[in-house]
């Protein structure tokens, strides 16, 4: 679902269409912030599945990079944290583990490499 919305992001033609597709991405990551309350240990935990990182934390891990280059290339705030507070400290720890942080392409390299292969 992410990288469909995300595509729409890329693919909008026009301002219009742009914020519409961001309102899809927003509305799902809103959804997302419910989850992580409800499966954080009680809204308690820094991970989704309590205080590791599990498999749902890898998955939307693996787009916070492109969130980042979608924010820079389109001046957006994909994740905010007046709608989704606890996604972005979320991001913060995740971005921020030792197995974690190393892993995660830089955000300049993900913006070249989008800027070449994505934006054509």
């Amino acid at each position: 679902m992410a990288s469909c919305s995300l595509a729409e992001i890329r693919k909008a033609e026009g301002e219009e269409e742009r914020l519409a597709a961001v309102d899809k991405v927003v509305a799902m990551l809103v959804l997302l912030e419910e989850y992580f309350i409800n499966c954080s240990s009680e809204g308690n935990g820094n991970f989704f599945g309590g205080d590791n990182i599990g498999y749902v934390d890898i998955a939307l891990g693996c787009f916070l990079g492109w969130f980042k280059v979608m924010e820079k290339m389109l001046n957006l705030k994909v994740l905010d944290i007046t709608k989704t507070p606890r996604l972005v400290k979320w991001a913060e720890r995740f971005c921020s583990d030792d197995a974690v942080k190393n892993a995660i392409p830089e955000t300049e390299q993900l913006l070249e490499f989008a800027k070449i292969h994505l934006m054509k």
